[in-house]
């Protein structure tokens, strides 16, 4: 993070910081007047003539109302309540907190110019009173000595405000990005379970529509027929309600780190998949070339590959019914699982419709393991291609 300017950890004045700095530059004033008074009643003389008096309590007025802009013009104000201090005592409060403001700022340079100015106006009144009969060096001791402990007091107070702003700033940076992750995360969860709906509903779903179609059209079928159809669209919905609730309970496995519901597809529910898609109707043939059992194939692997299939089948019994869909499957755990999926185009009537967001879920999951999902049309036919590697 870049130093921040002045003007941004500058914390703003109450009425009671206003209150305590008056009554500060009050006690200074009066310390330096009382100096003054008793070294002149220890030499048995004279103070200051009444003009002086007349022009010292004149500049410490106007030094008190000039130090309130001291933060809009620092460094013009500083040097002119300084400078005014060579002729005035009753100056040497506002000045004094003038000086410690602009020392907040820790710029170096500033600061050194600022320092020397000080001492220089300070042993000038010196001359211009004559108030002690001490050495001139012992003054200057002096003058150094109280300039240099208030403007590092100025520095540390600077120093202080800096410190307290950054860690505020960086305190309220990680709660925006705090928000900001867990709108993220709250996204990437909310399209997580858009893709697991879709995956297991629109397969269960097609099946429904299939066998409701073909209630539609049929007009020979006999009573038995019939209820048999409705049985298997009964069948059908009882096993998208179950998938559901199983969906949902995985989902929330995540956040308990306990199941809640049976486990998500593996690979080797691939081939059951098939067979309850054949069972329903639907023409397939399937070929699986993995070098490895089913139950060797990594959980992730497996149920990507099992939701492509899924998505294949789903779409070539509302795009294609009737149609025979190819599927095939191969790898080892050195090349990882490739998944090839073909069916003809333009074949049989459906009125299912589709809107294309469940290839997109899938080639976002590919990505999310680290493989990749690809469909194109190919002559006469929709191919479904993608790869998943072994350790994703």
């Amino acid at each position: 993070m870049d130093r921040p300017r002045p003007e941004e950890y500058q914390p703003r004045l109450t009425w009671w910081g206003h209150t305590w700095r008056l009554l500060l530059m009050l006690l200074i004033n009066a310390t330096v007047l009382f100096a003054v008074a008793a070294e002149a009643e220890a030499e048995q003389r004279q103070a200051l003539s009444k003009p002086q008096w007349a022009l010292d309590a004149t500049l410490g007025v106007l030094g008190l109302v000039l130090v309130h802009w001291r933060r809009r013009w620092p460094r013009t104000v500083v040097v002119l309540l300084t400078l005014g201090t060579m002729v005035s005592a009753t100056i040497a409060g506002p000045a004094t907190l003038a000086a410690v403001s602009v020392a907040t700022r820790r710029k170096v340079p500033e600061v050194v110019a600022l320092g020397v100015l000080v001492i220089g106006c300070a042993t000038v009144f010196g001359i211009y009173t004559d108030y002690t009969a001490d050495p001139m060096w012992l003054d200057l001791v002096f003058n150094v000595i109280f300039t240099v402990a208030v403007l590092l007091w100025g520095m540390y107070i600077g120093s202080r405000r800096e410190l307290v702003w950054t860690l505020r700033q960086r305190a309220e940076k990680a709660e925006a990005e705090q928000e900001l992750r867990v709108a993220h995360a709250r996204d990437g969860e909310r399209a997580r379970i858009a893709r697991e709906m879709h995956d297991v509903l629109a397969h269960r779903i097609s099946q429904i529509s299939l066998h409701a179609g073909a209630l539609s059209y049929r007009e020979d079928l006999t009573a038995d027929e019939m209820r048999s159809s409705a049985a298997v669209i009964r069948q059908k919905a009882h096993e998208a309600l179950t998938d559901l609730r199983g969906v949902l309970g995985v989902l929330r496995d995540d956040r308990t780190g306990q199941p809640l519901d049976g486990p998500q597809p593996t690979y080797a529910d691939v081939a059951k998949l098939v067979a309850d898609a054949q069972q329903g109707g639907a023409r397939i043939d399937y070929t699986d070339l993995v070098s490895v059992a089913p139950e060797q194939v990594p959980d992730v692997v497996g149920r990507t590959v099992f939701r492509i299939v899924q998505e294949g089948i789903t779409n070539a019994r509302k795009h294609a019914p009737g149609s025979v869909l190819t599927i095939r499957i191969s790898g080892s755990p050195d090349d990882g699982l490739e998944v090839l999926l073909r069916n003809p185009l333009g074949f049989g009537v459906t009125e299912t419709p589709g809107a294309g967001l469940g290839l997109v879920g899938l080639v976002e999951r590919a990505q999310l393991r680290g493989g990749r999902l690809e469909h194109r049309r190919d002559g006469s036919s929709f191919v479904l291609h993608g790869w998943i590697p072994w350790a994703a």
